[in-house]
């Protein structure tokens, strides 16, 4: 009886182990900030400042584009831009803890957009970025992609 007992138990536990790391993982997807929402004027994506008090990081979808522009708040107060396009096979990047990845094939880019792993080759396409008046200009121009 106590066998049985025993068993019953350790087989209790394994599930809830189990349970609470798939709980984890499935954290681990959720998006890293909310999508902000953005027209382009004169060929710029005009940002508020403000949006990085909370996350350094913010998600900016262009209006009229697939892919998303993330924008991330450097440790000296400047800002790096990337087009969330895998350079491997267009396929949309999903933000992580230490840079973006892509769930098509595997390629993963640091927070610079750099390639950390294949099968990407290329970096991922930077915008350059201005301040002007509590407002962060993430400048694409005739950008396209």
């Amino acid at each position: 009886m106590q066998r049985r007992k025993f068993l019953s138990s350790s087989c209790k536990i394994c599930l809830l182990g189990a349970a609470g790391y798939s709980w984890l993982q499935l954290e681990s997807c959720s998006p890293v900030s909310s999508v902000y929402k953005a027209a382009i004027t004169n060929g710029a994506l005009n940002i508020p400042l403000n949006l990085f008090d909370k996350n350094a990081l913010q998600i900016v979808r262009p209006n009229g584009w697939y892919f998303d522009v993330a924008v991330q708040k450097n440790t000296d107060n400047s800002y790096t831009a990337l087009l969330l396009q895998c350079t491997h096979q267009d396929n949309q990047l999903t933000p992580t803890g230490k840079g973006y990845h892509c769930s098509l094939h595997g390629s993963d880019f640091d927070k610079q957009g750099n390639v950390r792993k294949g099968p990407a080759e290329q970096p991922l396409q930077h915008f350059d970025t201005t301040i002007s008046n509590n407002t962060l200009n993430i400048h694409i121009n005739n950008f396209k992609p």
